[in-house]
């Protein structure tokens, strides 16, 4: 597909800008306020100048269930200290639990092997049920509950059982080692340990009994083990302390019907996430409940253009803050639609199989799972009925321009196409998509709706059309509470705010777009900066990975002779070998395409490379390993055993 860069490659009609839940949210503000709000531009303005009135006029939007209080910003000048919503008085989980109805609330699909569905009132009936046992065990406001867990059911039910009693949840995927597994339960302390029996990936049956024994011993907070049943249908328990399986623990609420939802301040911690990062044990991330609801109605209505009956799906493990976003799904409507496997099952269709028969209407998944299927040549445009299909999200990386073109070209050619990028930092996105307006090839859309983002020069001077630094340059709900055992909030203050006084540095290399977009060349701490010129490893990847030969690839700036080398690994297909002639259309294409300085110095063969659980290349891994230092955190990668094809290169000293 060839497109013209001088036009868009998406606009919504004006039928669907009409009916936009975004369209109905302006005009409801604009009544209120008194306020005229006729675009976009003028509503993103208006909620960073009155964000007292933009942030209450979404909690009115929203439906939220509660006490709002008088007031709406204490200490609104303050980069961290200011304080949403200080009177306000509510509970997340009965936000999502709203329905009690017959109509669907999950949909559930473990790879081609399990099948199920809960109804919202067999739903809340079993949040019901957990949550009168953890009452049971002990649990109140704000012990931990984690959950080793796939993204299935349970694990929905296991954290608004948590929320609804006030305590506080957090959850890793069963394919984390146990040294994984202990390093961030074992810092938070948990109460409460759930964790599945197995789980199901590319076809074979993968054991977590045998692990989970280990992991128990190692955090002696855990008081009760709660196995949740889903591979096996035997479970010998006796070398795990405190186990139980799922029923029994439940039992104490057999008769439940109705929840008992403690309502608490707006800033009354709901979850605790962990940092992917490979340089340490991982932060513990502290997320407020309200923060959290206002946030994710606001991304999911107002940018996502979610209404009540969507059917959301979002491909995501429960170590990654995804699974934490697609979860409040419920507090808008939508019926959560939860897969758990690989997603490259039957060559990459399986998704597509669950997103056609299932009708899904919004469909989230990574930019490295877009560019797999375009080096696979999925057509899913002629191979399945997308016709209820309104949405694609795509995160974890950038989504280069070529990622665009093959949405677009081979998945469906009328929908909206939202790149976005936030993180576990901020439990949601500085900037993503907007139903109301053009998508442009290689371009988010636009900034977050009362996110005050921008982007910052080296001396810290806003700038447009020219790299630099993601901020954010006033207070957000959705700002952590704090970090966990950051008693004097010093670790939290050195992540954001040293860079600028009194501003959020997110730590993304970026750029804002002649039209209101943003590329995301990479985050800042992996840019390169050979010769003393700031190159972002995504405008590297892209060039590179258009390339039929090339399935992935990873670069790395090399200290060499003072200053610093461009070094691009590359794994390839099957079969191929690096030989000459690639190596120079491999650096003749970054060339022609970028600059001279974006060439690499050396290009070397690599058998695979290394990712986090939430499939996301860790570049300042790498790179430790090329200068033989010490990777801290090698349970953070899904496959540390691919470090070895970077140690030790014998091309690299010379």
């Amino acid at each position: 597909m060839s497109q013209d860069s001088s036009q868009p490659m998406w606009t919504p009609s004006a039928e669907r800008v009409r009916e936009a839940v975004v369209t109905r949210f302006a005009a409801v503000a604009s009544a209120k306020w008194g306020v005229d709000l006729p675009d976009w531009d003028a509503l993103w303005r208006w909620s960073v100048d009155q964000p007292e009135k933009f942030w209450v006029s979404v909690w009115e939007f929203g439906g939220v269930i509660g006490t709002r209080g008088e007031r709406t910003l204490v200490d609104g000048d303050r980069m961290p200290g200011a304080r949403w919503f200080p009177d306000a008085r509510l509970n997340f989980a009965e936000n999502l639990l709203r329905r009690r109805d017959g109509a669907p609330a999950l949909v559930f699909r473990g790879e081609d092997k399990v099948r199920r569905s809960l109804s919202a009132a067999e739903l809340y009936a079993e949040v019901a049920r957990f949550a009168a046992g953890l009452r049971a065990a002990g649990v109140g406001a704000g012990d931990r509950v984690a959950a080793f867990m796939p993204n299935m059911p349970e694990t929905i039910i296991a954290m608004l059982a948590s929320a609804s009693l006030g305590a506080i949840f957090s959850s890793a995927s069963p394919d984390f080692g146990v040294q994984g597994v202990v390093d961030r339960f074992g810092q938070i302390e948990p109460k409460v340990l759930v964790a599945v029996d197995g789980y199901y990936y590319n076809g074979k049956t993968v054991d977590c009994l045998g692990k989970l024994a280990d992991v128990v011993a190692a955090i002696p907070s855990v008081q009760h083990t709660v196995v949740v049943p889903y591979v096996y249908e035997r479970h010998e328990l006796e070398g795990v302390r405190g186990g139980r399986v799922w029923r029994d623990f439940c039992a104490p609420g057999a008769a439940a019907t109705d929840i008992d939802f403690v309502r608490l301040p707006f800033d009354h911690p709901l979850y605790i996430m962990f940092s992917s990062g490979t340089t340490g044990v991982p932060k513990c991330i502290v997320h407020c409940a309200g923060g959290a609801l206002l946030q994710h109605i606001k991304e999911h209505q107002l940018h996502g253009d979610v209404r009540p009956g969507d059917r959301l799906f979002y491909f995501t493990t429960c170590g990654w803050m995804m699974w934490n976003w697609l979860a409040s799904g419920l507090a808008s409507g939508a019926v959560l639609m939860l897969y758990d496997g690989s997603p490259f099952l039957g060559r990459g269709r399986v998704l597509f199989d669950y997103c056609a028969e299932e009708t899904i209407t919004h469909f989230g998944t990574s930019a490295k799972f877009i560019d797999a299927l375009a080096k696979e040549g999925l057509r899913p445009i002629e191979t399945h009925d997308l016709s209820a299909l309104r949405a694609v999200f795509s995160t974890g990386s950038p989504l280069v321009a070529e990622g665009f073109e093959y949405v677009y070209a081979n998945i469906k050619h009328d929908l909206q196409l939202a790149s976005i990028s936030g993180g576990t930092d901020l439990l949601s996105c500085f900037v993503l998509g907007s139903p109301v307006l053009p998508v442009w090839s290689g371009e988010i859309q636009c900034r977050g709706l009362g996110m005050a983002v921008e982007v910052y020069d080296e001396d810290g001077a806003p700038v447009r059309e020219r790299k630099g630094e993601l901020v954010c340059t006033k207070p957000f709900p959705v700002m952590p509470v704090g970090f966990w055992n950051d008693a004097d909030g010093s670790k939290y203050r050195a992540a954001y705010f040293e860079r600028f006084e009194n501003i959020w540095c997110h730590g993304d290399f970026c750029e804002q777009t002649a039209h209101g977009g943003f590329i995301i060349y990479g985050r800042s701490d992996a840019t390169l900066n050979p010769g003393g010129v700031r190159i972002g490893t995504a405008e590297i990847y892209r060039q590179v990975e258009k390339l039929p030969e090339v399935l992935e690839s990873i670069v790395i700036g090399q200290d060499w002779h003072n200053d610093v080398r461009v070094v691009l690994f590359v794994r390839l297909r099957d079969g191929l070998v690096l030989d000459d002639a690639l190596t120079d259309r491999i650096k003749r294409t970054i060339r022609d395409n970028t600059t001279p300085r974006h060439v690499p110095a050396k290009v070397l063969q690599v058998q695979d490379i290394p990712r986090t659980k939430s499939n996301k290349i860790v570049e300042l891994a790498v790179r430790k390993v090329v200068h033989g230092e010490p990777v801290k955190n090698v349970e953070a990668l899904a496959n540390p055993e691919a470090l070895e094809y970077f140690r030790a290169r014998s091309e690299l000293a010379s």
